[in-house]
């Protein structure tokens, strides 16, 4: 499949909606002489951490998609490009990769979390949809002696997807560090906290907030001690006016 990639300040993202991302993700996993390919989620804070850190920007560089999971990065994509799409929040696209995964034959390992949050998220993933295969899973507990084993475990499940749920940088660098030993994955996307949202420990925003595109306000409103992260979204904006209108004034000099 052919998905355009845009460059968005020090981050790119792909130009997909969730149907095509899905779709994205089922050619991939077919073609077996295809290695592991990582999908990662783009938003504006992602955009600074990547600014941040070295490594984060090169890893992301490398990924066979990058979704748009914030309203920023939708919005940026339509103010700089001209191109029209919807969130890919992470949390909705790995749900309905588990979704899809009884028909399109999936094997699923959810690996990270706590073991009680691991287990909890597992149960509830099957009782959604029935008949799907989680052949294996492992909280993110385990000792680096013991990253081996893990590595053994998740190839003998014979998984073609890992879900993988240690927060960023920490799953970023164990796929950059892991993902070369693993010989029947074809896609590791890292899901953070999405665990948690599936059990219940964490809340998401009703859909209501979600559909217009106020969910990061709607956690602001109930943890207001998030300001100074959502403070970057301001920041963010007034660097796309910067890059977009002074490209413009230089195009025009």
């Amino acid at each position: 499949m052919n998905i355009k990639r845009y460059q968005v300040m020090e981050g790119a993202v792909d130009a997909v909606d969730m149907k095509s991302a899905l779709d994205f993700i089922a050619d991939y996993t077919s073609r077996k002489e295809n290695p592991p390919g990582f999908v990662l989620a783009m938003n504006p804070e992602k955009v600074f951490a990547l600014r941040a850190n070295p490594f984060l920007r090169s890893f992301f560089a490398k990924a066979v998609l990058l979704i748009p999971d914030g309203i920023g990065i939708v919005k940026a994509l339509r103010f700089l490009y001209g191109v029209k799409t919807s969130r890919v929040p992470g949390a909705d696209l790995m749900q309905n990769i588990c979704k899809e995964a009884p028909q399109r034959g999936y094997k699923i390992f959810i690996y990270g979390a706590s073991e009680a949050v691991n287990a909890g998220a597992c149960e509830k993933l099957k009782e959604r949809y029935p008949g799907i295969c989680i052949a294996g899973r492992s909280n993110g507990f385990v000792p680096a002696d013991k990253m081996n084993e893990l590595v053994e475990a998740i190839n003998a499940s014979e998984a073609d997807i890992l879900f993988i749920a240690l927060g960023s940088p920490k799953q970023e660098e164990w796929m950059a560090t892991h993902a070369k030993d693993l010989t029947h994955v074809k896609i590791c996307q890292g899901i953070g906290g999405t665990l948690d949202t599936i059990v219940g420990t964490v809340k998401r925003a009703p859909v209501f907030w979600q559909k217009l595109g106020l969910e990061w306000f709607y956690r602001l409103l109930k943890q207001p001690s998030r300001i100074r992260r959502q403070w970057k979204l301001a920041v963010f904006l007034k660097e796309l006016l910067m890059l977009k209108y002074g490209n413009q004034k230089k195009a025009g000099n």
